[in-house]
């Protein structure tokens, strides 16, 4: 595939593009590729286009089997298909598990800087959020978990959920195996169940060196209540197809989180979306999903090579997953609002602060684009970097 394919979609009614009225910015923001889908995906929606009707439609058994046969295949975890509930995307999901599995006042822990969207999940269902925050070490430039800390924090705040991203949105983390036993194990001891977020699982950095692991498959063996909320819309780019899958093992609450999706109205999904996750989840998908996760990492290591020459002193996040990276901005001395700010007006730069993540000081960089739109954006990224240095005297 050619992932350097310029794309213009800028006049497409595109949140990423068509936000902004300046006609120079170049965002880097939202996450949202600007490569064109699968064209296994693209030619299977293309076909059913073709039937003049897009009336109410039944989801078929073949997208239960194609999401179990995908994990199996993909990521050695068998998936029962009774174990399979589907909603419109991955935070009608995790508001629905959220509403289902939780009274009002019952505390919900997230890991920060946390995905935005769980903030408002978390207050929308009317349970206080238990905000723990990662260690950053900026020397080793990566993120850990206390687990003392960790579980004294969810004993302390009587958590009933703790909603895991995996792998991490912000902060690139893939959790190792031993890390997501220690947590189900944790929580386990404390009867928490785990709702883990693993929409970007499908981007993992080839030079890690070992797999995303599924939460649901260590949670079995360890026995921990669990619950899990993906969709194919990251790594296809088909989040305005609108689809998700929940996967819960336990039938009580599979019926409580189904409860909470008709309540909410989010329990159809479009005439495309389950045609879009059928044709994705096949070996032509997985065959242009592999080039595309090799593209992105090579955007990745062109992108830290440039930061790093021209600003040595800012700490960058190791990009293990996901496609955005994390950089530290806090020796410059100026919120990172403020910088965010100055970028997109005087740099045509927009960038994500860290302030919508819970963790100011920080900036997000989406790198799911063309490599030459990669490589003007670090331009101008150091560029605007470079007249926000403290100066000495």
């Amino acid at each position: 595939m050619n992932f350097d394919k310029p794309t213009q979609r800028r006049g497409t009614d595109c949140v990423k593009w068509d936000e902004a009225t300046d006609p120079e910015i170049l965002p880097m923001w939202v996450a949202d590729m600007d490569f064109e889908t699968a064209p296994c995906v693209a030619e299977a929606i293309q076909r059913r286009a073709a039937h003049p009707i897009y009336g109410y439609s039944l989801v078929p058994e073949t997208f239960y089997t194609a999401i179990c046969e995908w994990n199996r295949s993909r990521h050695g975890w068998d998936i029962d298909r009774q174990w399979i509930l589907y909603t419109s995307g991955v935070v009608p999901a995790v508001s629905a598990i959220i509403q289902g599995l939780c009274r009002h006042g019952e505390p919900v822990l997230t890991l920060t800087p946390a995905y935005n969207c769980f903030f408002s999940s978390i207050r929308n269902s009317h349970c206080p959020l238990v905000d723990f925050p990662l260690t950053w070490d900026a020397a080793a430039e990566t993120h850990t978990i206390d687990f003392q800390a960790f579980e004294e924090t969810i004993r302390a705040n009587r958590v009933r959920l703790f909603l895991l991203c995996n792998p991490h949105n912000p902060l690139g983390r893939v959790w190792t195996r031993q890390e997501l036993q220690e947590m189900a194990e944790i929580c386990k001891r404390n009867d928490v169940i785990v709702l883990s977020d693993e929409i970007h699982c499908e981007f993992v950095n080839p030079q890690l060196g070992r797999p995303y692991v599924p939460f649901g498959r260590v949670a079995e063996e360890v026995g921990c209540p669990w619950v899990v909320a993906n969709a194919p819309n990251k790594a296809f780019n088909t989040a305005g197809l609108q689809t998700a899958y929940i996967v819960c093992p336990r039938e009580d609450f599979r019926q409580r989180i189904d409860r909470a999706i008709n309540d909410n109205e989010v329990c159809d999904i479009n005439v495309f979306s389950f045609v879009a996750l059928q044709a994705a989840y096949t070996p032509e998908g997985a065959e242009w999903l592999q080039q595309l996760v090799e593209y992105i990492y090579e955007n990745y290591r062109l992108f830290r090579q440039q930061l790093k020459s021209a600003l040595p002193q800012l700490p960058l996040a190791h990009l293990e997953g996901t496609y955005l990276a994390w950089l530290d901005v806090r020796s410059l001395n100026t919120p990172s609002q403020q910088l965010a700010d100055r970028l997109r007006t005087a740099y045509h730069l927009w960038l994500s602060p860290g302030d919508l993540y819970g963790r100011p000081g920080f900036l997000r960089i989406n790198l799911a684009t063309q490599r030459e739109r990669v490589l003007e954006g670090t331009r101008r990224l150091i560029a605007g970097l470079q007249t926000a240095m403290p100066t000495e005297g």
